[in-house]
């Protein structure tokens, strides 16, 4: 069994102190990770810093040019890093080489955004005595970025949050899930080798109470953090005047009116609802049915759940693996009961083995219940039927989270209506609020964050407007 070191400006280091990660599939150990200390993330912090001091003057062809490499560089280990996905968190593998893919192509956007980061100028002779002067906006790095990243994307997730960060001069403390280290040390690896600052990239696997200076120490100038609400607000609470960008997950709404492509609309359904088990923060959890199509609609949804492969992530036949940890397990098949015990007909699955959840059909989940009001984060759909449309996008509405969500219609006057009305970041039209596309604005309203990803749009969050005022 390899013990992998955590990475300080990229060099390997080792503590006295180690954790294994399990496989959610089989149990088996995967590998161990060695647990950075306090000092530890000191010492990441000042290289950081330190390395700030050279990438902030990086030309942008330079910029552009590492970041390409990096994207050259991950595609040459696409399969080792797949594989790995896949034994971390029970992705299934051909979701994982997308992730892989996915991670690819945000590194050579984030290219190409590095020699075009726009600046502004701004007229000021708007008054008689402001004539002779020039206005001039200029974006400027802003510092050492800790990134925090979750389980369910260990790859993609962390490249949203260093490739920008590279494309405008930011160094990056990676602090990732200790479900799923190894994933972010062979990304860090991978970028150290392409000759970046020294100091530039740092990976800290480590338990909360270690990194606590990543959150709290002045030098760090802003975090970027996906994960948990309950977490991410605490951050928030606690980061003082830093910046911070949270991504805090979702409970994804969409509406199927009468006049959808049916056809679509279930298969995007379907891989929205139970893509890698559901544990997505896009996933669909609710779907509004015309009442119109409701009953022909459920009847092809259900068919369909039927064919999804439960089993080896590693089988290029699965469609759903494990989750990642028994206990979600266990506590998403709580949820179901609840629903059903509070009057929800269980139209499929819902039986637990270990860390598997069958594909869960639940139809009239009431109000109040968990399967209904918060983020399941599991194999599990709600779906509801309406008879006026203004009813469905107010029922959409009917959360704290604010993420995506999507409508199938092919009417443009409901499209504007709803685009008007729901309040996400992001409305996916004929589409589920499970799509994204890298180089898209990303993020949510209300409990779901604030702040975007998305390279340009991470880029502007990574950076400081400067006016300079010329008098001729």
């Amino acid at each position: 069994m390899k013990t992998y070191p955590f990475l300080i400006a990229g060099e390997p280091h080792q503590s006295t102190k180690t954790q294994e990660v399990i496989n959610p599939f089989n149990g088996q150990i995967v590998g161990s990770v060695y647990l950075a200390q306090k000092s530890d993330t000191e010492k990441a912090i000042q290289r950081a810093v330190e390395a700030f001091e050279k990438s902030r003057h990086l030309p942008s062809h330079e910029r552009a040019r590492i970041l390409k490499a990096i994207a050259d560089a991950l595609l040459k280990r696409r399969e080792e890093l797949a594989r790995m996905i896949v034994q971390e968190n029970g992705k299934p593998i051909r979701d994982c080489r997308m992730e892989v893919d996915r991670a690819v192509m945000t590194f050579e956007i984030a290219a190409e955004e590095a020699k075009r980061i726009p600046g502004e100028l701004i007229p000021m002779d708007l008054r008689p005595d402001s004539e002779g002067r020039l206005g001039i906006v200029k974006r400027f790095p802003m510092g050492p970025v800790t990134a925090i990243t979750p389980f369910n994307y260990p790859l993609n997730l962390a490249v949203h949050k260093i490739a920008p960060a590279f494309a405008v001069g930011n160094p990056v403390i990676l602090k990732p899930s200790m479900d799923t280290p190894i994933t972010a040390l062979l990304l860090g690896e991978i970028i150290q080798s392409c000759n970046v600052v020294s100091g530039m990239i740092n990976v800290v696997t480590s338990h909360h109470e270690a990194c606590e200076a990543l959150i709290t120490d002045e030098r760090i100038k802003m975090i970027s953090f996906t994960g948990s609400p309950d977490v991410g607000w605490d951050l928030k609470r606690r980061c003082d005047h830093k910046r911070i960008t949270l991504e805090l997950g979702g409970n994804a709404g969409v509406i199927v009116h009468e006049d959808a492509d049916l056809d679509l609309a279930v298969q995007r359904c379907l891989r929205g609802a139970f893509a890698y088990a559901g544990q997505v923060c896009i996933s669909v959890q609710r779907i509004y049915i015309h009442q119109k199509i409701y009953s022909e609609f459920v009847k092809r949804f259900l068919e369909s759940v039927k064919k999804l492969k439960i089993g080896d992530p590693m089988d290029e036949a699965t469609d759903i693996g494990p989750m990642i940890k028994e206990n979600q397990a266990i506590r998403a098949e709580e949820w179901i009961q609840e629903a059903v015990k509070a009057g929800a007909k269980l139209l499929a699955g819902g039986k637990r083995k270990g860390s598997f959840i069958e594909p869960t059909v639940l139809e009239n989940v009431p109000k109040g219940t968990k399967a209904c009001d918060k983020e399941a984060f599991a194999p599990l759909v709600d779906i509801f039927s309406y008879a006026n449309f203004e009813e469905a996008v107010r029922s959409v509405n009917d959360t704290p989270y604010g993420l995506q969500a999507g409508i199938f219609t092919r009417d443009i006057g409901r499209i504007l209506h709803a685009f008007e009305k729901i309040e996400v970041g992001g409305l996916m039209v004929n589409e589920v609020p499970t799509f994204r596309l890298d180089h898209m604005p990303y993020g949510g309203t209300k409990s779901s964050g604030f702040g975007r990803e998305g390279l340009r749009y991470a880029m502007e969050e990574m950076t400081e407007p400067r006016l300079l005022i010329l008098k001729a």
